[in-house]
């Protein structure tokens, strides 16, 4: 049996998928299985992927006939998955050098270990590729994620270096499908509630940045992203609260840091003459922690600059607290 099982979901990604594959191939640890599943590509995904499988036996492919979405993609992929530990990897991102090994000998010499992650480059592909730092620290440490991510309200694991034991995999279950924005990170707070996660001091993963994908959406996909996370926290201490200490505590503390958070970027965005995006950021934290809808921090508006900005701050001042933004 392989070590590791790798799955790499693909989605009209073929022009990026020889490099991925080659990332994991020419890793120390070789005793490796690969898994494309090609999730109906209108590219020439499906005839770089046979060509890979052909060119190395520890290559499969699948390729769907029709869309199943990245949730299901991914689910399949951990079904799949019967080696020691496992890694989802998407097809536009590279693992670096000594990765899997890095990963693999610490969960092998620390049994409570069920996850593993590390720092990941984000790359503008229309940049040249970065080059890693040399002679790092290899050194890793036992983390409190939950803790960390409900004081942060924030997923600091990057998914392509999120290297798991396999069985624990298993028995948490796959990735919810009413989190298609936010499943990772509710996966990794699953992770954290049934073992021990190790953050590794040493770059695992390239992350590769789409320079033709920036969304002019931008805004109001951050507003369903700050809602996914929410979801993702809710979700989390609804199934797995019984196994965390502290619980009660911590899902209040996820949702006033969120909801801050969310504040903060309505005020951001008011003082760059974002109304309309402002409002909608500060009504959504309102929603989040009811306490800002009657204690807001109102000397973040004062500062909101312009004769726009001056104009809402005064018209929020007029109001009484009680009705903020009703």
């Amino acid at each position: 049996m392989a070590k590791v099982d790798i799955v790499v979901p693909c989605y009209n990604y073929g022009r990026f998928l020889e490099a991925c594959v080659s990332s994991i191939l020419s890793q120390s640890v070789s005793d490796l299985r690969v898994l494309i599943i090609d999730d109906c590509s209108s590219d020439d995904s499906v005839s770089v992927a046979r060509k890979l499988e052909q060119s190395d036996p520890r290559v499969t492919v699948r390729a769907h006939s029709r869309n199943h979405g990245h949730i299901n993609t991914f689910n399949e992929g951990i079904a799949w998955a019967s080696s020691e530990y496992f890694l989802l990897l998407s097809a536009d991102d590279l693992l670096v050098p000594g990765a899997l090994q890095r990963a693999t000998e610490i969960m092998d010499a620390n049994s409570d270990v069920v996850l593993t992650y590390g720092e990941c480059i984000l790359w503008f592909d229309d940049l040249p590729i970065p080059a890693l730092p040399a002679g790092e620290n290899h050194s890793w440490t036992r983390q409190d994620l939950i803790k960390e991510m409900c004081t942060t309200a924030r997923n600091d694991v990057p998914s392509a270096t999120a290297i798991a034991r396999t069985r624990t995999q298993k028995a948490i279950g796959g990735y919810l499908t009413s989190l298609p924005h936010a499943g990772d990170m509710e996966m990794w707070l699953r992770f954290a509630a049934h073992g021990t996660v190790a953050q590794i001091n040493a770059v695992q993963a390239i992350y590769r940045k789409h320079s033709s994908a920036m969304s002019n959406a931008y805004f109001a996909k951050r507003i369903l992203d700050y809602r996914q996370c929410l979801l993702a926290f809710e979700s989390f201490f609804d199934e797995c609260g019984d196994r965390v200490p502290n619980s009660r505590s911590l899902r209040a503390r996820a949702r006033h840091t969120l909801a801050h958070q969310v504040f903060r970027s309505g005020i951001g965005l008011l003082r760059r003459g974002r109304l309309s995006d402002g409002l909608c950021h500060i009504h959504e934290a309102t929603t989040m922690d009811r306490r800002l809808r009657y204690f807001p921090p109102i000397w973040r508006v004062l500062k909101i600059p312009g004769k726009d900005g001056r104009r809402w701050a005064l018209s929020v001042i007029r109001r009484a607290p009680g009705r903020l933004l009703d």
